[in-house]
């Protein structure tokens, strides 16, 4: 007779596969660099899938990305399908490779430590959802922040060197080319730029201009045709460090209003419209602008605008009247992609913006303390605070009876006893 053993059922949760991806990134577009890209993509598809507890969840990789924003294409992409659920463990290579800057490092990891998510930082061999994995990242993601300082200075040390020296930093315009900082003229593309002030000169409008240059197979936008007409450099001169790079994390260009010195360079190269010429087309310019009606004002902006994101398509909420006009009046806010196509194309909840002034005070934070708000999932959110915190929070819409006001109660009241006066009255 055979003797059966009885064993203790595993729970499914244990079968599952841990769902896994990888992330990768290089800072420039040398062809060494996307090698390096190409040959990441490879290791870690061979890598991941060759562990049986596994399953492939993708290769998330940047090309020509810098470290220090958040605002890489496929790292958003990476950080979406983590939010969806689709994601339970992030390997990468190293903790520059995923961000330069201290708050970013901090800030997404415990977001996703949160959603259950680890991140595997191959090269320091930490786990965010270690014990202490987010005090060595800190340590860490400090380190790559400066050293992404030292190269900022280093490159803005060069630029104003070129600068001292009349040298340019513009790789390519229409007319010109760059070489060693010197500009030489392109004389096909010099006679497109003596015809576009031509033209303007003539009473032609922008629009007018881009018309006739895309018939001559010529493409160019309105707004690359306004900086051709402003551009002193086609008179042969140059003013250098019109602009500048506020600072290394941001990275935001700023217009260089007495900020920063300015170097004028005279007769830097062959000119192309004479001052002449240059100086009646800005007069031109001017007097054209001053005919023009004001603008309209822009869109009201209200308290969460741009801060709040559905995780599920990646669109920024947008504020809503429901019933507009009427006693049931309601101000929503509602994922455009669910408001515009439905819920087969997103399948996101509107939140009553009461409910959302109710979680920001749960949460502790001020609102200009928030720097995000996802909508993950069913009556969820993810606030994400500018210091770096990450805060989950559920929501319930209230039940019929306690968004009854009082005088809607009493309105109730008394057409009910309306209609049962009718009723007896009629019988």
């Amino acid at each position: 007779m055979k003797t059966v053993t009885k064993r203790d059922a595993i729970p499914l949760h244990l079968l599952r596969r841990k769902r896994v991806a990888a992330y990768a990134r290089v800072s420039g577009p040398k062809d060494a660099m996307m090698h390096s890209l190409s040959a990441q993509i490879s290791y870690y598809s061979d890598y991941i899938q060759r562990h049986m507890e596994w399953e492939f969840a993708g290769v998330y990789a940047d090309g020509a990305a810098t470290g220090t924003k958040d605002n890489r294409p496929e790292f958003q992409r990476l950080l979406a399908d983590c939010r969806a659920g689709k994601i339970d463990i992030v390997i990468t290579k190293s903790v520059t490779r995923f961000a330069r800057n201290t708050v970013t490092t901090l800030k997404i990891v415990r977001e996703l430590k949160l959603l259950g998510v680890d991140v595997h930082f191959e090269k320091e061999n930490i786990h965010s959802v270690s014990g202490d994995g987010e005090l060595m990242l800190s340590i860490l993601a400090s380190y790559a922040q400066e050293e992404s300082r030292s190269v900022s200075e280093n490159c803005k040390w060069r630029i104003r060197k070129m600068f001292e020296e009349g040298r340019t930093t513009v790789t390519s315009m229409l007319g010109y080319r760059q070489v060693d900082g010197r500009l030489y003229m392109v004389p096909h593309e010099a006679a497109i730029v003596c015809n576009i002030y031509a033209d303007y000169l003539s009473g032609m409008g922008i629009q007018r201009i881009c018309k006739k240059l895309r018939e001559q197979d010529v493409f160019l936008s309105p707004n690359g045709i306004r900086n051709i007409l402003s551009n002193e450099k086609y008179t042969g001169n140059m003013i250098l460090q019109k602009t500048y790079t506020l600072d290394h994390l941001s990275k935001k260009k700023c217009i260089n209003r007495g900020e920063r010195t300015f170097y004028f360079v005279e007769r830097s190269h062959d000119d192309i419209i004479s001052s002449e010429a240059f100086a009646a087309v800005q007069a031109e310019i001017a007097r054209r602008a001053a005919l023009q009606r004001p603008k309209k004002p822009s869109a009201p902006s209200y308290p969460f605008t741009g801060i709040l994101r559905c995780s599920k398509c990646g669109a920024a909420y947008r504020r809503k009247h429901n019933a507009a006009g009427t006693k049931y009046e309601k101000v929503v806010w509602i994922c455009p992609t669910y408001n515009d196509f439905g819920k087969a194309a997103c399948d996101s909840q509107q939140i009553p913006e009461d409910i959302l002034y109710e979680k920001v005070m749960e949460s502790g934070r001020k609102l200009d303390e928030i720097s995000l708000i996802h909508v993950p999932g069913k009556n969820r959110l993810i606030f994400v605070c500018e210091n770096g915190d990450v805060v989950s929070l559920e929501w319930h819409n209230p039940s019929r009876r306690q968004s009854w006001t009082p005088e809607m109660k009493q309105a109730a009241r008394e057409r009910q006893l309306q209609k049962l006066e009718e009723r007896r009255r009629s019988t």
